[in-house]
């Protein structure tokens, strides 16, 4: 089976739900009038990264302008039970296309906010959510962690749909706890723009004979509203330059990666492919020494059949 992919290298309209959903649905309408049945988005693309925010906050205090950006933050952030997810949900629908999409999800019952990825379908609408087990860094300020009822993965009609977000990519047992459910299109959204990143797309699609789909935004300064400009007054004008990038099982970079610029990595994925690509490896089957070595997921989830 053969499926045509895009990965999207954009920017949000930073702050706001609504225009960042209409640009979702402008850019969704380009891709699906070139064949694309599968259409990926960044880390945290609605209502975007907050890169070079601080939220007022040192060890031991927090600032009232800080508590009110993220009070900005929150009230542009997805809940999963408003009309925005529905109209996500049309979107892939009347396009006939599977979406997956970075968003800061709220959840009105506890107050707090996670970095979560959203498995759209044309048929079934919201297949599965996976929240960020892991923030990293200050990014623990602002997002929750989620437990092992995050690590979803879907069967869908174009094939077995999973990954992790970010830096959950360098947790061998998160990575594993992906490879175990047999996923053969691994996505992972990003905020890492470094040029080492590659090499971590190209290690996983190696090691979990996988293909991966590595998507990050491009974003520079002047596209912050200009009510926070100050707050990003001493970082560099681009932002975050990208990086997106399109691997096969065999760790062969097929599309990017991309820097410098917004735009989509496209290709068809011929999922035969990780079939040849187990011939000398498979890290599920005659590589994973079940003899030796014993693993276990607490609390994931069977796998959601489409």
């Amino acid at each position: 089976m053969k499926v045509k992919v895009a990965v999207i290298q954009d920017s949000p309209v930073f702050f706001d739900l609504e225009k960042t959903i209409d640009k979702i649905e402008r850019i969704t309408k380009k891709y699906t009038q070139q064949g694309c049945e599968l259409i990926v988005f960044p880390e945290s693309f609605i209502p975007g990264y907050p890169r070079g925010f601080t939220f007022g906050a040192i060890v031991g205090s927090r600032t009232d302008e800080g508590r009110q950006h993220y009070t900005d933050y929150y009230n542009s952030s997805l809940d999963l039970e408003s009309d925005h997810l529905k109209r996500l949900e049309k979107l892939a629908k009347a396009e006939n296309t599977y979406l997956v999409i970075g968003v800061t999800e709220k959840q009105n019952a506890n107050g707090s906010l996670y970095c979560s990825m959203l498995y759209i379908s044309p048929t079934k609408g919201l297949l599965g959510v996976h929240r960020k087990i892991k923030p990293t860094g200050s990014e623990r300020l602002i997002w929750a962690e989620a437990g092992g009822e995050a690590l979803i993965t879907v069967d869908t009609k174009i094939g077995k749909l999973g990954g992790l977000i970010c830096w959950e990519n360098y947790m061998p047992l998160a990575r594993m706890s992906m490879y175990l459910k047999g996923v053969e299109i691994y996505i992972a959204p990003t905020a890492d723009s470094r040029e080492q990143w590659t090499a971590t797309m190209q290690q996983i699609a190696l090691e979990g004979r996988c293909f991966v789909l590595g998507c990050n935004q491009y974003m520079t300064k002047a596209m912050y509203p200009e009510k926070y400009q100050h707050t990003v007054a001493n970082e560099k004008d681009n932002l975050c330059p990208g990086g997106s990038v399109i691997v096969s099982p065999l760790g062969k970079i097929v599309e990017g990666p991309l820097f410098d610029e917004a735009g989509a990595l496209v290709a068809e994925l011929d999922l035969e492919d990780i079939k040849r690509s187990k011939l000398d490896f498979d890290v599920i089957g005659h590589y994973s020494r079940d003899d030796v070595f014993e693993f276990k997921v607490n609390g994931q989830p069977e796998t959601v059949k489409e």
